[in-house]
């Protein structure tokens, strides 16, 4: 199987002592979030976790521990943009986090390391050219640290509306979207990266933007050396080329504060969730309480199976 670590918060900058003590024990829990009273216990044995996908924006507290995965394959998807504090309230100052980008690929190789330039959004501040300044600046000092740079363009889901409320968001149509895409994907290649888009409508392709997936088949088949099942997980937009995984997060507990959050409800939603955090507990900012249903998730390889010949 493969762990998704994490869509629904940033477990390598806020939670890497509770992920790494779960392993050490060998199995989470995660609540359903459309149902809190069903658990699923997931096993972290080394014979069921084939490949870890960690989704950050400051893997630098995460390290010190990094080496506890032993053989276990990963790569990091680290998402770093142009937006100020306006937008990105609890993240450390940028170039910082370039600095640690760049230490990060040197301490587990570049092939593991994808960078993230998502999501974007326009406004009278960050207009077209601050954003096509921000990523050449970004791709000129990460160049020789990853191979591969991910966009999307905003979302207005229900949360990011809240979040984003006072904050003003130009309409950008696919016209929009392929002309701006056209401009990073000329960035991107002088700078000698592979550029892909994440779950969009719009086909990107014919101005050298290609369709990609964050739980991607083909980073997949690079470190774990062979075939994968390219079976779609149906958990995610149909947009989404993601493969089948299993999401080991908990929403309203990220700690970032980014305005174009998904993922929390609101300030005040983590604050109640950080309350329950324990990096002993089996369940991330939670407690197994009187009444819920604990079942083990059932899992498959990622492995393609063998085609067994005719006897």
């Amino acid at each position: 199987m493969i762990l998704s670590v994490s869509r629904r918060t940033d477990i390598p900058q806020f939670y890497p002592d509770w992920f790494f003590n779960r392993l050490k024990e060998g199995y989470l829990y995660v609540k359903n979030p459309m149902n809190s009273r069903q658990i699923s216990r997931v096993d972290l044995s080394p014979e069921q976790v084939e490949l870890i996908v960690f989704w950050t924006k400051n893997p630098e507290p995460m390290l010190e521990r990094i080496r506890e995965l032993g053989d276990i394959p990963f790569y990091i998807q680290f998402t770093l943009t142009g937006y100020g504090k306006d937008v990105e309230p609890g993240l450390p100052d940028k170039r910082h986090m370039i600095d640690v980008f760049r230490k990060t690929a040197e301490q587990v190789g570049k092939e593991r390391m994808v960078w993230r330039y998502d999501p974007i959004f326009l406004n009278s501040r960050y207009g077209e050219e601050y954003h096509l300044r921000a990523f050449e600046e970004i791709a000129g000092n990460v160049c020789d640290s990853t191979e591969k740079v991910v966009i999307s363009f905003l979302d207005k889901y229900g949360k990011t509306e809240r979040n984003m409320k006072g904050i003003p968001i130009e309409e950008l149509n696919e016209e929009g979207m392929k002309r701006l895409g056209k401009k990073l994907a000329a960035i991107a290649g002088a700078y000698g990266l592979r550029i892909e888009a994440c779950a969009e409508k719009a086909d990107l392709s014919s101005v050298g933007v290609s369709r990609g997936s964050c739980i991607d088949p083909v980073m997949a088949e690079r470190l774990l050396g062979g075939p994968v099942c390219r079976r779609k997980d149906k958990n995610q937009r149909m947009e989404c080329g993601c493969m089948e995984s299993i999401e080991v997060g908990t929403y309203d507990t990220c700690l970032a504060g980014c305005r174009y959050c998904y993922a929390n409800d609101s300030a005040q939603a983590v604050k109640r969730k950080r309350t329950l955090y324990d990096m002993h507990s089996p369940l991330l900012c939670g407690m197994v309480e009187e009444g819920d249903r604990i079942t083990q998730r059932k899992t498959r390889s990622v492995r393609e199976e063998p085609i067994l010949p005719f006897l």
